[in-house]
């Protein structure tokens, strides 16, 4: 009896050490995919929808055994996908994770999901083709979001809540304040801000620069013939002209509506999603975003030649 007692423990002590390696390995073995191979999910802001898309093409494009698959959403539902959503694994945002979410992440998963600042981006002030009035201070801008300059302006964002373009104005140019609602307005996407802006010759709206700032995209050259990029006083430059969201003026913060594009991705191993910021991050990555007209963040000015 007391062998057969002597046994079991032994039995039961062998499992006891044998199931968390098996769990482990099963954890660690859960995903396949691989930076040339598999499929994965992602969360992007809908911000960024047109050049992201570009992004996901050329990449697919090199690496013909994967397949992303975008869902483009406001950035408060990017994170809750970060937060909630197991099989997805990047967002792509326009900040970082602050201190209480990273320390959340390394407590649950048991790292920090990296982070990576792949560009720059502009908030873009658009009014109808036909208006006058395209010069901007951030004062003038903070008086237009509160109602303090009448009431017949209708100011359009891509949202009332939750966006990340609504989220700057209120931390960037109302510094915490709130807007009048009886002025400021919301329409489901960007590409329904700038349509509301051409249907109105008193509107002004509010969109990331890959809408509206690329050149080389028909749509978008057709959209500016029915809005207008206005202009926004430059508070750093000596002569404090009034400037553009052009690349230039994106790079070096003469333009003063510029934000980070921001790439979080829940990896601790070579997938997917890390082989995708990944490119992103490199020179084929970085060359897409500039000619978007967004900020890369690669200086190409100085280039490395191996003689």
């Amino acid at each position: 009896m007391f062998r057969y007692l002597k046994a079991v423990v032994f039995s039961c002590i062998v499992c006891c050490l044998i199931a968390p390696a098996c769990n482990n390995k099963a954890k660690k073995n859960y995903f396949t995919d691989t930076p040339k191979n598999g499929t994965i999910n992602i969360s992007v802001d809908e911000s960024f929808k047109p050049v992201i898309e570009q992004a996901i093409e050329v990449y697919e494009g090199s690496n013909p055994g994967t397949k992303i698959i975008a869902h483009y959403k406001t950035e408060s539902e990017c994170f809750k996908d970060l937060y909630s959503d197991t099989s997805n694994r990047l967002v792509i945002v326009t900040r970082a994770l602050n201190s209480n979410e990273s320390r959340y992440f390394t407590d649950s998963l048991g790292y920090r999901p990296p982070v990576n600042l792949v560009a720059w981006d502009a908030v873009t002030v658009v009014v109808n083709k036909e208006s006058t009035d395209t010069l901007y201070t951030l004062q003038r801008l903070q008086q237009l979001l509160q109602g303090k300059l009448g009431k017949s302006t209708k100011v359009v964002f891509d949202g009332l809540t939750a966006t990340s373009t609504v989220h700057f104005a209120l931390d960037s140019i109302l510094h915490g304040g709130s807007f009048d609602t009886s002025v400021v307005q919301a329409v489901p996407s960007s590409n329904e801000v700038l349509n509301y802006v051409a249907d109105h010759k008193d509107a002004v709206g509010f969109v990331g620069i890959s809408w509206i700032g690329n050149p080389e995209d028909t749509a978008q050259v057709n959209m500016l013939k029915k809005v207008k990029m206005a202009y926004v006083q430059c508070n750093r430059c000596d002569s404090m002209p009034y400037v553009k969201p052009t690349q230039s003026g994106i790079i070096t913060k003469r333009y003063p509506l510029v934000r980070g594009l921001y790439c979080i991705v829940k990896e601790n191993f070579s997938g997917l999603g890390s082989g995708f910021v990944g490119f992103l991050n490199v020179e084929r990555g970085q060359l897409l975003f500039r000619r978007a007209y967004l900020g890369p963040v690669m200086d190409f000015s100085r280039r490395i030649i191996d003689l």
